[in-house]
């Protein structure tokens, strides 16, 4: 199932020139989990989007996109 989700994580990778797995690494998670959030299989939890969005250095709103998330 898709999350409305979108985020920038791939088009960072390459920006940065890293691999999904080099990025798992650095933000402790896996390389399955990386692939799954950047096609929106898998909704980041606030805490490793959080640790996602510190190694850019950018913002979550930066990285994630909830403009098309349903309200509440």
């Amino acid at each position: 199932m898709k999350n409305n989700i979108k985020n920038n994580i791939k088009v960072l990778r390459k920006e940065h020139k890293l691999s999904q797995e080099e990025l798992a690494m650095a933000v402790k998670t896996t390389r399955q989990t990386i692939t799954s959030i950047e096609v929106g299989k898998y909704a980041a939890s606030l805490p490793l989007a959080y640790k996602i969005a510190k190694y850019f250095g950018k913002t979550i709103e930066e990285v994630f996109d909830f403009s098309e998330m349903e309200d509440i």
